[in-house]
């Protein structure tokens, strides 16, 4: 039999304890079945789905894609999503936009300065389908250096277009229709999206304010032996928590009980706020298991280089790059060395940048307390959560359409990152994004102290 059903390191085949990378097929011959009109189905769209989140075959992916997401209306048409809406609003109004998750400023110039001499002395073609063995190399070294973690940057690493496209990969890998994926919410959009587009069933472990931290029995009672993956972002987007270890190990326990995969979502693993992120693929009993993804555009500022990358066993990295070399095959030859340095950066600009940001979300956070908005501290990531629920009007949503035109600021209501049937739990919560310049913080503080104006209205 192959390796791809084996465990690395177990020398067994598919029992309770060993993870199976292949199931069976045999349900392929209902796609043939199912060749409907799908505006035809458009009706029952809204009630096609149930609690579970799956959407049956005969829906077509990129409809399956877009209600995963939140992104279809109900008459089953795409929708303007609040993400859309908001920037719209802030661009229309010039306010300073609070709500895009990206950084303002730059990252290192002599990080830059490598891309820039890349392209000049022809890097312009097709990198290795892996990603260069110079960038695989420096991966594995930043492991090595931050996290004692050892892997072979020929067949334990994958290079990919940006974080997103190494989650799709790995999702698109491994799930079969009917499969469950179990997130905690909120969650990232993208997630929801390819669970949709893989037809796979989306089960949620909610993270509720102040300390948005999981309860225990709710992710038993989540993970079963249903569950394909059990996808971990962490730090995590959009509460700004970091998971604690307890967390952590007993994720990896479900995993081992019910045979599946841990997809680590750490693209913030450099952005925390006095406390150490922890790979759950360095605890015991993780790595065998866990397919950890990070990016560059975090760490670095370079959000539009789209390098990122997947790390894990064999035999886990294989399999995702079997699935990655057809969506990109490969991008970002001239990034890919400028990444690779950027990675050796001492230390000091790892602390130095976590330092900086969290000065920031401090200025921030302090100016919504002095205008008398209560907020929730992060321990990680660039997001901040403040909360409405006391106020008379308390519906973020509405609150964030207003404050564009009212006050020059955006930010995205938390229910935008949840499942509809959940938007109520999270209704009276705001994230604001601080990975902008100090000044441009301090502009924004001074026009949120008329918020509670708003509140009133």
């Amino acid at each position: 039999m192959s390796i791809m059903n084996r465990v690395k390191g177990t020398g067994a085949y598919r029992s309770s304890h060993n993870l199976n990378l292949s199931r069976s097929m045999d349900k392929c011959w209902f796609f043939s079945e199912c060749r409907v009109r799908i505006f035809d189905l458009m009706p029952v769209i809204g009630r096609a789905f149930g609690d579970n989140r799956v959407m049956h075959l005969e829906f077509t992916p990129w409809q399956r894609t877009a209600h995963g997401a939140n992104l279809l209306d109900s008459t089953g048409q795409p929708g303007v999503t609040i993400f859309e809406e908001i920037t719209e609003l802030a661009n229309r109004h010039k306010a300073i936009n609070l709500g895009q998750g990206f950084p303002d400023s730059e990252g290192p110039p002599e990080i830059k300065k490598i891309a820039i001499d890349a392209i000049q002395n022809g890097a312009n073609q097709y990198a290795p389908g892996s990603g260069t063995l110079n960038l695989r190399e420096a991966i594995a070294a930043h492991q090595e250096r931050f996290y004692s973690l050892i892997l072979d940057p020929e067949s334990e690493v994958v290079v990919s277009t940006g974080a997103t496209e190494a989650i799709a990969a790995s999702l698109l890998a491994f799930l079969e229709p009917g499969d469950e994926v179990v997130t905690f919410e909120p969650y990232y959009d993208s997630y929801a999206a390819m669970i949709g587009l893989t037809n796979a069933v989306h089960k949620v472990v909610q993270l509720k304010a102040p300390n948005f931290e999981p309860d225990l029995d709710d992710l038993r009672r989540a993970v079963t032996d249903q569950t394909r993956v059990i996808l971990v972002n962490n730090p995590h987007n959009p509460t700004g928590t970091v998971l604690d270890v307890s967390v952590l190990q007993e994720i990896i326990a479900l995993a081992h009980q019910h045979n599946c995969i841990i997809i680590a979502d750490e693209v913030y693993e450099h952005l925390t706020f006095g406390v150490r992120h922890v790979p759950i693929t360095s605890l015991p009993g993780g790595s065998e298991r866990t397919i950890t993804i990070s990016s560059a555009g975090k760490s670095f500022s370079f959000t539009g280089w789209k390098i990122g990358w997947a790390t894990g066993p064999r035999q886990l990295i294989t399999t995702v790059r079997t699935v990655k070399q057809f969506l990109t095959y490969s991008s970002g030859p001239a990034f890919q060395p400028a990444v690779a340095q950027a990675l050796q950066l001492p230390d000091a600009f790892f602390e130095r940048f976590a330092a900086d940001l969290g000065q920031s979300g401090e200025i921030l956070a302090s100016g919504l307390e002095t205008a008398g908005i209560p907020v929730i501290r992060p321990k990680g990531t660039y997001f901040l959560v403040a909360d409405v629920r006391g106020f008379e009007l308390n519906d973020a949503a509405e609150v964030a359409r207003m404050m564009p035109e009212r006050l020059g600021v955006a930010a995205i209501p938390m229910s935008a990152f949840v499942h509809p049937e959940n938007r109520n739990d999270y209704q009276g919560l705001l994230r604001f994004a601080f990975c902008k310049k100090p000044d441009v913080i301090s502009d924004a503080v001074q026009r949120l102290q008329r918020l509670p104006e708003v509140f009133s209205n």
